[in-house]
């Protein structure tokens, strides 16, 4: 048997062959889309678990429908290698990029992070 013979393949044919059986065995169950079409399903999945977590079902949640980086596509380098690697990748798939970080590949807690532990170390832990 084929996964395709079982597994439908879009919303709108989940939603035509759900059988009673399956309809009775579950509780709220939801399928939902964009109004425009999109390819990245679990960063929309991802954004509404977000909405859900912020909300206690009676007032209106205040967040946007995309963060910055839903808005922008974005990559990020961790090592010089990898963005030497991103940069032969952009010129192969014919993709233009812009560097936000010109280059600079540090990386330190912002001002604001409290990086003083409020534990004391144990004794002969080197500090």
């Amino acid at each position: 048997m084929r996964a395709k013979e079982f597994v439908p393949t879009t919303i709108t044919e989940a939603a035509a062959k759900i059988s009673l059986g399956n309809q009775q065995a579950t509780r709220g169950l939801h399928i939902f889309t964009k109004k425009i079409d999109a390819y990245d399903k679990l960063y929309d999945l991802n954004r509404l678990m977000m909405a859900v977590a912020s909300s206690d079902g009676i007032n209106p949640i205040e967040m946007d429908a995309e963060s910055w980086v839903g808005k922008h596509n974005t990559a990020h380098a961790y090592t010089k290698e990898e963005e030497n690697m991103l940069k032969l990748a952009y010129k192969a798939a014919g993709l233009q990029y812009k560097d936000l970080n010109n280059g600079d590949m540090n990386s330190e807690e912002m001002i604001e992070v409290n990086i003083v532990s409020p534990v004391q170390s144990f004794k002969g832990y080197d500090r």
